[in-house]
């Protein structure tokens, strides 16, 4: 059985997170032309093409990005294994926001790899709104937060990309041709604005049957059948059902979740996690990378 070197799987993370064969390079601190070698001697060993050809420019094949995402894994896993051997544990306090729609489901698995990556570490978690958690966050009440607000001065990844839909009770009764009545936040609300866009773009009437600035309201006023929402499908319980184009109401764009870490932080263990997360779970954002050899 033959072995893959974890310096060339290092060198192909570094190209399909840093787009470009130089900034790789500069990356890695090493020459272009030793990165190009790496990765031939890779794709030989590999025995499949791991690049194409995309105009002037290459990305990777599917070859590559099956590739890619076990390179991930087992580079995770080697410099985990280098740091119980070494006991450099990381200690200390993290603050960690996220929205209360996703509490329930991306929030857990994220505390488990933090959990996972540094068992000694104290956490403490927030629960909130989005626009909120993004300014604790920026004023460094926070170090690391889960949010569908997108800020390109912050450094971030993509944890997950999520169908919005339109959700109601479980035995509502929607009736096509009257104005939507409307179970929604307040302005600062994403999705208060996905919802009257895309009604307001289908030329729809609506009206607001219920106005609640928190998500317990939310989930409230749809459990008691006061209206219908636009939301993330990750608010979908049990109790509830998803109205849709077949009922007459417009299609709803994807929202996309991101992990912002804390700006210009002073604390010494925050780079070490997020690098650490970065390295174990799987950023949306790097799905079919164009790799730029100039």
């Amino acid at each position: 059985m033959k072995n893959f070197d974890l310096t060339q799987l290092r060198t192909l993370v570094a190209i399909a997170e840093h787009e470009t064969y130089v900034a790789a390079a500069e990356k890695t601190h090493r020459t272009q032309a030793a990165l190009t070698q790496q990765m031939q001697r890779l794709e030989a060993q590999a025995g499949v093409p791991l690049f194409e050809k995309a105009g002037r420019y290459r990305r990777l094949t599917a070859h590559g990005r099956r590739l890619l995402d076990y390179a991930k894994h087992m580079i995770a896993i080697n410099d985990e294994a280098w740091r119980a051997l070494k006991d450099r544990e990381l200690t200390g306090s993290l603050r960690v926001g996220s929205p209360q729609d996703v509490a329930d489901s991306i929030l857990p698995p994220l505390l488990a790899n933090i959990a996972r990556l540094s068992p000694r570490l104290q956490m403490e978690i927030h629960v909130g709104r989005s626009p909120f958690l993004m300014e604790s966050l920026r004023v460094g009440e926070l170090d690391l937060t889960v949010s569908t607000r997108e800020d390109p001065a912050l450094e971030g990844m993509v944890l997950r990309t999520s169908p919005t839909v339109w959700l109601c009770a479980a035995d509502y009764v929607f009736e096509p041709g009257k104005p939507v009545p409307l179970i929604i936040a307040d302005e600062h609300s994403l999705y208060r604005r996905i919802a009257l866009t895309a009604l307001d773009s289908a030329r729809m009437s609506w009206r607001t049957a219920y106005l609640a600035p928190h998500m317990i309201g939310i989930k409230a006023a749809i459990r008691a059948g006061l209206g219908v929402t636009a939301r993330s499908v990750e608010l979908l319980g049990p109790d509830m059902r998803v109205l849709g184009e077949k009922d007459g109401l417009p299609r709803l764009p994807d929202v996309s979740y991101y992990l912002w870490m804390r700006p210009d932080s002073l604390n010494p263990v925050l780079r070490q996690v997020y690098d650490g997360l970065k390295s174990t779970l799987r950023p949306l954002d790097l799905r079919n990378p164009t790799i730029r050899s100039k």
